[in-house]
């Protein structure tokens, strides 16, 4: 008997046109039946907003006789997933896939990752899920190099399953294929953004504020994705939505709540 080809939903934060969608594509269409839901523009650093004080549209882009079915959503990259799992999928996919984003979403950055919260909304609906991110922030970036790690971490996501609750957050360094030393299970490093606003007029005298910083890493340890990706290495962090700072519980019970 045949074996049932996985089902892939793949989305993305760059939009539908980006490069590192369609090389992603590219590489699930090795190994499963693939869906594409992504947003019609860059949705980048929306998080995991969601639409809901406007209407959302969604158009299907591929033709009949191309081998995967697209569609291209005028929402963020959680109305991508929600759409599809609620009304286009008959059934829910065996894995969703999100990127290949164009940047880092490592360390502290997965709080703002729009490509991120799509794995994260995939998760919290059941579904085994994967951010990929490349630190290139060019439009032109080369993922060649990582096609044969994207296969490799998700056929192994696909055989092995993920504990409840968990999606992966998977980050590749901007080296060729034979510079990379290899792939490392990591904790998030301890780094934050040191953030300033650079404040202008427009012609019309009114203010107005561009966002910028520096991106500042903590942390010392050499098991953080930030020592991984500085190492030569493909970082991947088990990242939990339940935020219960569950070790903090006992601490608070001893407060005079209730008194």
């Amino acid at each position: 008997m045949k074996k049932e080809k996985p089902l892939i939903l793949v989305t993305n934060d760059d939009g539908i046109l980006a490069p590192g969608i369609r090389a992603l594509i590219s590489v699930m269409k090795t190994i499963g039946e693939v869906i594409v839901v992504a947003p019609d523009k860059p949705q980048s650093a929306t998080g995991h907003s969601i639409t809901i004080n406007s209407t959302l549209y969604l158009d299907k882009i591929s033709k009949e006789n191309d081998a995967i079915t697209e569609y291209s959503c005028s929402g963020t990259p959680v109305d991508c997933v929600k759409l599809a799992v609620n009304e286009i999928l008959k059934k829910k996919p065996d894995l969703c896939v999100s990127g290949v984003n164009h940047g880092s979403n490592s360390s502290i950055n997965v709080i703002y990752s729009g490509t991120m919260s799509a794995a994260v909304e995939a998760g919290i609906e059941g579904i085994p899920a994967i951010g990929f991110s490349l630190l290139d922030y060019d439009w032109n970036a080369d993922f060649e190099p990582i096609k044969s790690f994207i296969k490799k971490i998700t056929l192994e996501t696909i055989s092995n399953g993920l504990p409840e609750g968990v999606v992966l957050n998977v980050n590749f360094p901007k080296l060729k294929e034979k510079e990379i030393k290899g792939i490392k299970v990591c904790r998030q490093a301890k780094a934050l953004w040191v953030e300033k606003f650079d404040k202008r007029k427009t012609p019309f005298g009114k203010d107005y504020y561009w966002l910028s910083g520096e991106f500042i890493n903590q942390d010392k340890g050499e098991d953080t994705d930030e020592w991984a990706l500085e190492n030569g290495y493909i970082s991947v962090v088990p990242v939990q939505f339940d935020l219960t700072a569950h070790h903090s519980i006992q601490q608070l019970n001893t407060w005079k709540l209730n008194e």
